[in-house]
């Protein structure tokens, strides 16, 4: 991928999140003024009818707090993963929902396991290590503000908190790790300088020249020979030659 064609900004960095954003609320929307409850189809691991959570659990949530706190890191991550990995972002989406609802489903407790937060927990993890992997400095600055703004998410693949399905957070996290290795293709290639090039000479380079070996600066001077020259021109006294010419004088 060309440095110039690196990161650019396009309608999907913003529809596919506000999309997503939309399609989850609606769907809470549709609960609650109709009277029904998805729960169900969310994940019930180690049970085929649970299977169906696989696709279906990411677009449901247990209330409204539920489906706050999943709401703003699940627009963030999906723009950033638009913007950033924008000829991947569909895999990772699509597959990161279906491979953590497997998972969880094969690793997880007798319960219906339901939320966005798997997704999200893929999110995280792939653009952190990915960014870390691929040792591209913007994708590296992104790795480091996934982690300040999202680092706490880690305690919560622990079973600490009642209520939470850890184990959904734990296989979003496992699923993102193994897709920061697996996809490799359409990344940007981090700009290599002059002096990293094999055909390096350090010796050869204007500016090392200015220092000696022990990291002095040491300033350019003109060549000895050539300053005496110059301090001899410029001492060398002046001769003044008179020339007598005599003159007849006719009227005498």
């Amino acid at each position: 991928m060309k440095s110039q064609e690196e990161f650019k900004f396009s309608n999907q960095v913003i529809l596919v999140p506000v999309a997503f954003v939309l399609l989850i609320w609606l769907v809470f929307w549709f609960e609650i003024r109709f009277g029904f409850d998805f729960t169900n189809y969310g994940i019930f691991p180690q049970k085929l009818f649970g299977l169906r959570g696989v696709v279906f659990s990411a677009f449901i949530h247990s209330g409204i707090t539920h489906l706050y706190h999943n709401t703003i890191p699940l627009f963030v991550l999906t723009a950033a993963l638009f913007y950033f990995y924008r000829e991947m972002a569909w895999k990772i989406l699509i597959l990161g929902i279906l491979l953590s609802g497997l998972l969880t489903w094969s690793i997880g407790r007798p319960a219906y396991h339901i939320g966005a937060s798997g997704l999200i927990y893929v999110l995280v993890s792939f653009l952190f290590f990915k960014g870390i992997i691929a040792k591209h400095f913007r994708l590296i600055a992104l790795s480091l503000l996934v982690i300040f703004l999202y680092g706490s998410m880690i305690w919560y693949v622990l079973p600490i908190k009642d209520g939470v399905s850890w184990e959904g957070h734990l296989s979003g996290l496992i699923v993102g790790l193994v897709f920061a290795f697996i996809f490799k293709k359409h990344l940007p290639i981090p700009k290599k300088y002059y002096w990293e090039q094999p055909s390096y000479i350090e010796e050869d380079d204007p500016f090392l020249k200015h220092f000696d070996e022990h990291g002095n600066f040491v300033e350019s001077l003109p060549e000895i020979e050539d300053v005496k020259a110059d301090v001899e021109e410029e001492h060398q006294p002046n001769s003044i030659n008179y020339i007598f010419k005599k003159s007849d004088d006719s009227s005498n």
